[in-house]
């Protein structure tokens, strides 16, 4: 897929058409990643680009309204001044802000279809803890079933804290174990004892089962919605 530029607003010749084309065709294969359920990275691209265009749009407010200005006209009964701007828009910002004001609804529209999707995904998901649960669950096993899928999946996972300037969240890291086939004897709790045989250093992991109603593409759509989910579960 053809990805667009983190500048390509402003990228080469400023112009509305040739800007206008290039939208639509990098929105037209994303809609097509979308009709195919796929999300990601299709949807974090596409939240960066609305997002770009958002602070781009009022950047150039800003710039607009900080713009020299003089008295045009001066109220003596108000004790009051009219300003005008010493500068207007030259055509380059004009284009521009005609890019930004095409741009940005179908941004929105086509990352609301994103969003739809990953909530249905999300709607359709079941976890639940398998065993006895640690008192620190910031690492085990997620064994992900993807609807009809022959196999279960095992991830190990680990929860870390990290620290930004304005506040702190909790990111995972999985990493595949392997798959067992779905049949009787494979139960979950059958699956974590094994897992428990297999790795003498964790004893007693914390392990969740999760489980899509519905089968999705598990690299695109179900592993990062699942991952996101539990961190979620885990944490509240």
């Amino acid at each position: 897929m053809q990805k667009l530029k983190a500048g390509w607003i402003t990228d080469g010749i400023i112009d509305f058409e040739h800007k206008k084309y290039v939208l639509l065709a990098y929105l037209q294969q994303i809609g097509k990643r979308f009709d195919e359920q796929k999300l990601y990275p299709f949807l974090a691209d596409l939240i960066f680009h609305f997002r770009s265009l958002h602070s781009l749009k009022e950047s150039k407010t800003q710039f607009k309204n900080s713009l020299p200005k003089r008295i045009s006209k001066v109220d003596l009964e108000r004790f009051t001044f009219k300003y005008e701007k010493m500068m207007a828009d030259d055509d380059q910002m004009a284009i521009i802000e005609e890019i930004l004001e095409f741009a940005i609804p179908r941004l929105e529209s086509c990352l609301k279809n994103g969003q739809e999707i990953y909530e249905e995904v999300e709607d359709k998901l079941e976890i639940e803890p398998i065993g006895v649960l640690p008192l620190n669950k910031d690492f085990g096993y997620m064994l992900l079933l993807n609807g009809q899928d022959s196999s279960t999946k095992v991830y190990e996972y680990q929860l870390s804290v990290i620290h930004s300037i304005e506040t702190r969240f909790r990111a995972v890291r999985l990493a595949f174990v392997r798959e067992y086939k779905r049949q009787f004897t494979n139960t979950s709790e059958a699956i974590k004892l094994d897992l428990i045989k297999t790795n003498k250093e964790l004893p007693n992991p914390a392990t969740y089962r999760v489980l899509s109603g519905q089968q999705y593409p598990i690299i695109e759509t179900l592993l990062p919605v699942a991952k996101r989910t539990l961190v979620r579960y885990i944490c509240t």
